[in-house]
C-alpha cells in the first residue's frame, strides 16, 4: 500500500503488530486491544504537551492528551476495579477530570502515560491469566464476563481512536492509521 505523504508511517515501519489470524479467543482480543492502544499512541506521537493538550472544538474538553487519561481510568475501572476487585480509586476522580485536567504541563503528560501503561500492562496481565468467563455484577446487563469486557475495551478504544483521528488532523494535518 504506498504512504501518502500527511500518513503517520508507512505500512512497512508500522511499530504495531497485527493481531493473529487464527489465534484463540484470549489472543485474539489481546491483540486487538494492543492494535488499538498502539493506534493510540500512533495518533500522539512526536506532539509538545502544549499540542496533546488542545482542545477539540468549544465547548468540548477534549484533547488528545485527555483521551490517554480517560483510557487509563477506563481500564483501570473495567479490570483493577471490576474484574481484578481491587480497591483501586479513579484515577481522575473528578467531573470529566480526565479531560479537564488534562493541561500542558510536561509532568502531567508524563503521569498519563506512565498510568496509560500501568494500567495496559495490569490489563494484559489479568487477562493472560483469568477465566474468560469471570465476570463482575452490573444492575442493567446481569453479570458482564472478561470475554465482554475485553471486547467493550476494543470498541472505546476504536471509538476514541476515530475522534484522536480528527484531533490530530487538526492539530498537523496527520491521518491516517
Amino acid at each position: 500500500m504506498p504512504r501518502y505523504a500527511d500518513m503517520f508511517v508507512d505500512l512497512t515501519e508500522d511499530p504495531r503488530a497485527d493481531p493473529p489470524g487464527s489465534g484463540d479467543e484470549r489472543a485474539t482480543l489481546l491483540g486487538f486491544l494492543a492494535w488499538q492502544r498502539g493506534t493510540l499512541e500512533l495518533k500522539c506521537a512526536g506532539l509538545t504537551p502544549e499540542r496533546l493538550a488542545r482542545r477539540s472544538l468549544e465547548p468540548s474538553m477534549m484533547s488528545l492528551l485527555g483521551l490517554v487519561r480517560h483510557l487509563a481510568d477506563v481500564e483501570r475501572g473495567w479490570i483493577r476495579r471490576g474484574l481484578a476487585k481491587h480497591d483501586a480509586p479513579r484515577l481522575f476522580p473528578g467531573a470529566d477530570e480526565d479531560f479537564t485536567g488534562a493541561v500542558a504541563d510536561p509532568a502531567v503528560v508524563d503521569h498519563a502515560w506512565e498510568v496509560w501503561r500501568a494500567e495496559a500492562a495490569f490489563t494484559d496481565s489479568f487477562a493472560r491469566e483469568a477465566p474468560m468467563d469471570v465476570s463482575l455484577p452490573d444492575a442493567d446487563r446481569g453479570p458482564l464476563s472478561l470475554r465482554w469486557v475485553l471486547v467493550h475495551l476494543v470498541e472505546e478504544y476504536a471509538r476514541h481512536n476515530g475522534h484522536a483521528d480528527i484531533l490530530r488532523e487538526r492539530i498537523d494535518g496527520r491521518v491516517g492509521q
